[in-house]
């Protein structure tokens, strides 16, 4: 991100972004995100719903869902700042209301200001399939850091050529393979996961589109690997919050996974993470590690921790799901996320 534009308002800053000052951010270039309305505390984003983002399951994750959810919860904040003010993000909450096939069409994520503070800012997120219905609701937690000194005047700033989007990944045939219900049908949880690590089944789509793998599984538990490569990096050059996200949600809910019977769908329901230091993508794994913390009847939680390659802690993440035994593992956008589980 050019330093010349944080001489400017944030809302002024977002403005610039639009009118092509600042680069597209390599996350948009993956996954085909984009920018729409901009208001005083409000800020929308689009992105397809792609089947490069469908994991082994077949629906959307509600991992996934935090890329789209990340950039209008934070543009949100961004709008209400003053100049030499930057911001990060401390806390992102997803909670899903019906799961997303990846079959087109657009997901749109509108956020506002909740609260607009000092050093602590504020905002929630709704977002919406293109028939107008809520898929997930989800808050994130800012904090404002420390005026930036010496910022050379915004007049540096200069007008950038439209981007190059012929060759975006997302917009390739998508590589890949969901698995077959029958596969579900015939093996637990913790079996399928297995034939994934020996490779006796194909790759998700979106494992050739981020590099995720999966590491280890055990019952109860999970590894997941995130390449830190430059796709993943958001305006600031730092990898983007969402991809921290999903692949915290990717390592719980397959520890969750490992849980259900053959037959028994998993509907993911929530997710929280808790940012501890920001990621530079220098081409360095990530890993995560998610772990059962409670079995019920129907309602499992696990938490995961996201470390780097260095063994410290980037972020630590909360996640639950249904056990929906009969129910096809891919879901479909008429299941009901909102009963009442059996704790």
């Amino acid at each position: 991100m050019p330093p010349a534009l944080f001489s400017l308002s944030g809302m002024d800053q977002i403005l610039a972004w639009k009118k092509g000052y600042v680069p597209v951010p390599p996350l948009a270039h993956l996954t085909g995100i984009e920018m729409g309305d901009v208001g005083d505390g409000t800020a929308t984003f689009t992105m397809p719903a792609s089947p490069w983002f469908l994991p082994p399951q077949g629906a959307i994750s509600i991992g996934m869902l935090t890329v789209l959810a990340d950039p209008p919860l934070g543009c949100a904040i961004q709008t209400k700042l003053p100049p030499a003010l930057p911001y990060i993000t401390a806390e992102l909450s997803l909670t899903a209301v019906r799961p997303v096939a990846g079959t087109g069409g657009l997901l749109s994520a509108h956020g506002r200001v909740v609260h607009p503070g000092r050093r602590m800012a504020l905002s929630e997120v709704v977002i919406e399939d293109d028939a107008g219905r809520l898929v997930a609701h989800g808050t994130s937690r800012c904090m404002v850091l420390q005026e930036l000194k010496g910022l050379p005047p915004a007049e540096e700033l200069e007008l950038l050529p439209p981007p190059d989007t012929a060759g975006d990944p997302w917009l390739r045939p998508a590589m890949g393979a969901v698995l077959p219900q029958a596969l579900w049908d015939a093996h637990d949880g913790l079996e399928i996961l297995q034939m994934i690590l020996a490779e006796k089944v194909p790759r998700s789509p979106i494992s050739y589109l981020t590099g995720l793998r999966a590491a280890e599984a055990g019952p109860g538990t999970a590894t997941f690997v995130l390449p830190n490569h430059g796709w993943l990096g958001s305006p600031s050059g730092n990898v983007e919050g969402g991809f921290i996200a999903m692949l915290a949600d990717t390592a719980l809910q397959s520890a969750i996974q490992t849980t259900a019977p053959a037959g028994c769908a998993v509907a993911s329901l929530d997710l929280k993470v808790n940012f501890l230091r920001p990621i530079s993508p220098d081409g360095t794994d990530l890993v995560g590690i998610g772990t059962v913390v409670h079995k019920g009847r129907s309602l499992v939680i696990a938490n995961a921790e996201i470390v780097n390659a260095e063994g410290k802690r980037v972020a630590l993440a909360t996640g639950s799901a249904l056990l929906l035994p009969g129910h096809p593992a891919s879901l479909d956008d008429t299941t009901e996320l909102d009963e009442t589980p059996e704790a």
